[in-house]
């Protein structure tokens, strides 16, 4: 892997705006018909370029548009009820209209889908079965009511640049909107310890790096998952905008500490959803994270060493794996 690899943010431009937090755009998009394992170290592909906003030329990050250079990622039922058992179905359409059945493997799957709500209070990493005629299929569960975005990171075959597409998913109920969680920089998850160190700031590169410990005593053995030691997803509050990193250097296993170089596409606050493999189970911690431009306070220069602020400890948000997928 290499060093310093950095955020997979791709879209052509907004097609859609979403100005409020449950929007009622359809997931399949205009024209769309109904309808966990080998990688390279470097996993090649998986840098697709952004393009460019029209009006600014800045980079868009992914998952904002249900459609991008001719290929669109069509739900087959975008309606479905929370609580239910729900089985996801959905197809990719290349620029021809025809479904795509041919995918280059990129950190050892051929297609990563992510499922979270616009509260962002749940967070889902899924790895769907693909049948011949290109209809992917996983089991999804949607605890509540709301508007989800269901958001595809995949490279066909034959394409330089991968994508990442996003669609809404209605889960009908009664519906019972979250505040966006305050974490602090401490999380529990399964009985395991996860410390967040580093900032977002706006266009600008910075280091994160996670600590997992369990029981006062730093993991040391962090299994592979998905061809790295951990494996970091983060999402931007308000419009669920799409930030992808890995780990920094070349290990896929050790710990306890785990570093990712990412860069904020703007200000405002993301949650960042890391997942780590121990003992033969996969883990998720979630925190809720800033960026901003705000400069840090001055140092002290009395000679007096500034006393550090105590950390808060926070359960991190319930979150859900399908077992199925697990590695």
């Amino acid at each position: 892997m290499n060093t310093a690899l950095k955020i997979t943010a791709f879209v052509a431009g907004i097609a859609t705006v979403f100005g409020a937090s449950y929007g009622v755009g359809h997931a399949t998009g205009t024209g769309t018909p109904p309808s966990r394992t080998s990688d390279s170290a470097a996993h090649p592909g998986h840098t697709p370029a952004a393009t460019p906003s029209a009006q600014s030329g800045e980079h868009l990050p992914g998952g904002l548009q249900v459609s991008d250079r001719g290929w669109t990622l069509g739900l087959e039922n975008p309606f479905v009820t929370a609580g239910a058992p729900t089985e996801l179905r959905f197809r990719v359409l290349g620029p021809d209209g025809r479904p795509v059945t041919e995918y280059r493997t990129q950190h050892e799957k051929e297609l990563h889908l992510i499922v979270a709500p616009r509260d962002l209070s749940t967070f889902q990493h899924l790895h769907p079965v693909r049948a011949a005629d290109g209809t992917w299929s996983t089991p999804v569960a949607l605890p509540a009511a709301g508007e989800y975005r269901v958001i595809a990171d995949f490279a066909p075959t034959g394409t330089d640049e991968g994508l990442t597409l996003g669609a809404d998913l209605h889960a009908a109920g009664d519906l019972r909107p979250s505040a966006l969680p305050q974490t602090g920089r401490t999380v529990t998850a399964d009985g395991y310890t996860v410390a967040l160190t580093g900032d977002l700031t706006p266009g600008r590169a910075g280091r994160l790096t996670l600590t997992v410990s369990r029981d006062g005593r730093p993991v040391t053995d962090l299994q592979p998952y998905l061809g790295a030691a951990g494996h970091l997803v983060a999402l931007r509050a308000g419009d669920l905008a799409y930030l992808h990193v890995h780990p920094d250097g070349e290990g896929t296993t050790g710990g306890p500490a785990v570093s990712f170089t990412t860069t904020a596409p703007s200000s405002g606050d993301y949650r960042l959803f890391l997942d780590f493999k121990h003992q033969d189970t996969v883990h998720t911690a979630a925190f809720t994270l800033p960026a901003t431009t705000t400069a840090p306070p001055a140092p002290q220069t009395t000679g007096t060493a500034p006393t550090a602020a105590a950390t808060p400890t926070a359960g991190a948000t319930p979150t859900t794996h399908d077992p199925d997928h697990r590695h």
